[in-house]
This record gives C-alpha cells, sequence and structure tokens, in this order.
C-alpha cells in the first residue's frame, strides 16, 4: 500500500482515504459527548414526552417553545436495528401533524462547555475548521437543517442535509471553516452548541445555509418539519465535531469514561425498590446533623439538586429521626445535608438515607 504525507492534509491512502492532520487519535477529537447515545440517566431507556427545555438522553436536550406535547424521544425508539457498529440512537416521534408558528422552534441540541472547544480558536483569525458527521434515519425523506452556533447566540452557521431513502441510516457531514467573528465563550459556559431542527418557523428558520451569519438562524430556509406530520420518525446516532477537513471515524469511548463526561453535567442516584444509604455524617447538636455527598465527578458548576421519594436520618445508636431536611453548601464536588431533628447525641455519627420506592436524587449542572 503506497500513501502520501502531508502537513495539511494529513496521510493519504492508495484509495484516496484521509486520515487528517487534525485528527487526534489520543482522545478530544469529538466534542460532542454522548454521541452515540449510550448513557440514559433520566429515563433508563423509557420514552418521555417533552416539556419546554427538557433533556433526554444525557447530554441532548429538547429546545421547543409553548407548544409542548409535540414530540416523544426514547434510546432506541421502535427497536430499529442501528448503523453497524452502533448499539444504541436517540429516537424521535411526532406526535399530531402540527403547523409551526413564525416563532415556534423545535431542536434537538447539544451545548458544548467552552472549556472542551476553546483550543479551536473561534473568535480569532486563526479560527480552525470542523467537521460534523452523523447517522440519520427519518420516516420523511427531502432537505433538512441544522446549524452551528455560540458566541452568546448571536453568531449561527446554518447547514442542510438531505434523507434520501425513508427508515434507511444515511451517514452526513458538513465540514465547516471556523467563524472569525464574535466572541466565544471559553470557560465553563456554553462555548459552542449543535442543533437539529424538528420544526422551525420562519423567524428562526430562514437561514442561508452553509454560511455564517448574525442574523438568527436554527435552519436554513425551507427545512423539513418533523413535528408536521403524525407518527413522523427521525433517528440520530454516531454525532461527532472533529477539528478536521474531512469526517473520521467515529471517536468510540469505554462506557465508564462517556457516563462520568456526562455526570459533570448531571448525575442520579437511584435506589431502585427500597432504600438506600445516601451519606453518613455526625450530630452537628442534639437537634441538628450533617452529612456530606460527594459526586462521582466534579460537576461544571454547583448543581441544582432534587430528590424523589422520603429522606430519613438516624444516628448511631437508632435514635432521632430526622423531620426535615435540606441540602446546602453545594460546591461542584460536595453538598452538605442538614437534617433538623430531636432526640440526637452531639458528636455521635449519623446516616441519611432514602426510604421509598424508586427513590432517586439528582444533581443537575446542565448548560
Amino acid at each position: 500500500m503506497t500513501m502520501t504525507l502531508d502537513g495539511t492534509n494529513g496521510v493519504t491512502f492508495n484509495d484516496t482515504s484521509l486520515q487528517g492532520a487534525a485528527a487526534s487519535p489520543f482522545g478530544l477529537k469529538n466534542r460532542i459527548i454522548n454521541g452515540d447515545m449510550v448513557i440514559d440517566q433520566r429515563n433508563a431507556g423509557a420514552a418521555t414526552a417533552n416539556t419546554i427545555n427538557s433533556y433526554t438522553l444525557d447530554r441532548w436536550k429538547i429546545d421547543q417553545s409553548a407548544s409542548t406535547g409535540k414530540l416523544i424521544v426514547q434510546q432506541n425508539a421502535a427497536a430499529v436495528t442501528p448503523p453497524t457498529g452502533f448499539t444504541n440512537y436517540l429516537g424521535v416521534t411526532s406526535q399530531s401533524s402540527y403547523a409551526v408558528l413564525a416563532g415556534d422552534e423545535y431542536l434537538l441540541t447539544q451545548n458544548i462547555e467552552g472549556y472542551n472547544v476553546s483550543d479551536l480558536d473561534f473568535g480569532k483569525a486563526t479560527a480552525k475548521t470542523i467537521t460534523i458527521s452523523f447517522w440519520v434515519r427519518s420516516s420523511l425523506t427531502g432537505t433538512f437543517g441544522a446549524s452551528l452556533g455560540g458566541a452568546s447566540n448571536t453568531r449561527f452557521y446554518p447547514f442542510s442535509y438531505t434523507i434520501s431513502v425513508a427508515n434507511t441510516w444515511e451517514q452526513k457531514s458538513v465540514t465547516i471553516a471556523g467563524d472569525t467573528s464574535g466572541t466565544w465563550l471559553t470557560t465553563n459556559g456554553i462555548g459552542m452548541y449543535l442543533r437539529f431542527g424538528l420544526g422551525v418557523g420562519t423567524t428562526y428558520g430562514s437561514g442561508t445555509a452553509n454560511a455564517w451569519t448574525g442574523t438568527y438562524a436554527d435552519v436554513p430556509t425551507g427545512s423539513v418539519s418533523v413535528v408536521g406530520t403524525n407518527g413522523a420518525t427521525w433517528y440520530v446516532t454516531g454525532v461527532q465535531l472533529e477539528q478536521n477537513t474531512v469526517a473520521t471515524p467515529f471517536e468510540r469511548r469505554l462506557y465508564n469514561q462517556e457516563l462520568a463526561n456526562c455526570q459533570r453535567y448531571f448525575e442520579q442516584w437511584t435506589f431502585g425498590s427500597g432504600s438506600g444509604f445516601v451519606a453518613t455524617g455526625q450530630a452537628y447538636s442534639t437537634t441538628v446533623v450533617q452529612a456530606g455527598l460527594i459526586y462521582s465527578v466534579q460537576k461544571r458548576a454547583a448543581p441544582t439538586i432534587a430528590t424523589s421519594g422520603t429522606t430519613s436520618n438516624y444516628n448511631a445508636t437508632g435514635s432521632g429521626t430526622a423531620s426535615t431536611y435540606s441540602f446546602v453548601q453545594s460546591t461542584s464536588s460536595t453538598t452538605v445535608i442538614n437534617g433538623t431533628t430531636t432526640g440526637m447525641v452531639a458528636g455521635n455519627a449519623s446516616l441519611f438515607y432514602m426510604s421509598s420506592a424508586n427513590a432517586f436524587i439528582t444533581f443537575s449542572a446542565e448548560l
């Protein structure tokens, strides 16, 4: 086999395939997290009818206008066979024949943390070229729309892709010259986002394809509306955003690595059908106990905490059931539980646990 080495194009093999110069085999090639749709902490594969701006599979959010209940999202919806090499996909099913209004937006979005795209130099003269690739399948055919954006929602690159055959997996890619305009965040906020259009009105869906613009544009003009057909399906997997001039094979990460990547933004502790231990601590006084929770992964920011079920507290001698509790002093690494109770022995150990069926605690630091 012959091959050609080039400082710009990388390695060109005799079958004309490329290993691009910018594609690193050593990690952080794909800036999309959970692009193969493996992690689903919130729903464990169950279907969800979406409300405004609700998360589905990890890192993937349905952005939609006030008209809710138009879409159902499910991991491996309808159990079709994924593309070769993949075991999971995100499936969207339309629940009505909805004619989008001018200001409507129905989008599947992943917001990307600024730290994870800071090296792309967007907003500078040295902005890097990127390529987005993905596998998609739909019951509809035609020209669909998506977009890349950022810079505090002031810079947009709407692009089109065509689905030629209904109910057939097709791989798509688009190469985008880096944006030299705008101020792109490079810290722990939204540095960049990728949006797939599922139905967008003329206010936000009238962009020109394949061009950077400062005018709000989620999709190019005339993109197919999934929500416009009752029962229409749209499935996606293998989503990759990389610094390169061509699409390269999907970057696969170990399950535990991808779970940890997701847990930086959302972590759920589920206790199943019985009770589960949450944390141990100490009786601060005869009426107050404190216990610390340590997250599996440091969060992007101090998380919002929610619970389902009953939390109780006991000291080491079995007395002093908590009557109230609260989560306070939250940081990106830990949370402290305060419990107000009676009959505690100051200095004794204490234990918090969830004590109802299907109880869980969630920690959300989503973008």
